[in-house]
């Protein structure tokens, strides 16, 4: 069970990051709210949006994979993310043939715009085998955004 619970906690941390380049802010998935919270490497503003706006609606201990997985356009947190000018990169499993006939399953990324990917229905979401990898926040709407 222990080294069970190990792997699991290596795959999480290599989905709990946080990138920025010139024009976006690249969060892993599996942060939560709170952890994001004590990040040094997230920009303040952002934790301002957080603690201000995101937080008044979800709980600390939320990820942000769960968050947006169940986010619909009908949150105050959804409207938030909008003016953040949010994008989320999700994983995609496709079956693939292989050359003696039997399937194996890869993964896609694909990159959805927050009013894209909030408008597919949770079924919808399930039946597609929808994994929620990456969050990216647009400088340019972080900039704008008045706290």
């Amino acid at each position: 069970m222990e080294r069970t619970e190990d792997i699991s906690l290596a795959q999480d941390r290599d989905f709990k990051y946080m990138l920025q380049d010139t024009g976006q802010i690249y969060l892993g998935a599996r942060f939560s709210y709170e952890e994001l919270q004590r990040e040094e490497m997230v920009p303040f503003k952002l934790k301002t949006i957080f603690s201000h706006y995101i937080l008044k609606e979800v709980d600390a201990s939320s990820t942000l994979e769960s968050h947006f997985y169940y986010m619909t356009e009908d949150t105050f947190s959804y409207q938030t993310y909008r003016e953040l000018k949010v994008k989320i990169k999700v994983s995609l499993p496709e079956e693939r043939k292989k050359p003696a006939g039997k399937k194996r399953v890869v993964y896609k990324d694909k990159v959805y715009a927050l009013k894209e990917f909030a408008g597919i229905n949770l079924a919808k979401k399930k039946q597609m085998g929808l994994i929620v990898r990456e969050i990216a926040v647009s400088k340019l709407g972080l900039m704008t955004f008045t706290v």
